[in-house]
């Protein structure tokens, strides 16, 4: 079984934001990927980005910096 590890998860209003969002930290080298959002989280698309969570300042600061819009941020156990 996977060990559970701390992670950033982002989660979007729409698929489109999800998908930009993705495009946006290929392009800008911050590693993640999209992820069902988990059981445990709500979200409005079911998609969420997920990155290692000592990549959180850096995530929020991109995503500033580009105009992605999210839902919500926040460090989960996944």
């Amino acid at each position: 079984m996977r060990q559970k590890e701390n992670k950033v998860i982002v989660t979007f209003h729409t698929t489109a934001e999800a998908i930009a969002m993705e495009k946006a930290c290929l392009n800008g080298k911050i590693s993640g990927r999209l992820i069902p959002v988990p059981r445990q989280i709500s979200s409005g698309c079911g998609l969420a980005y997920c990155a290692a969570a000592e990549l959180e300042e850096m995530v929020l600061t991109y995503m500033e910096e580009h105009g992605l819009h999210y839902e919500a941020v926040g460090v989960y156990l996944i």
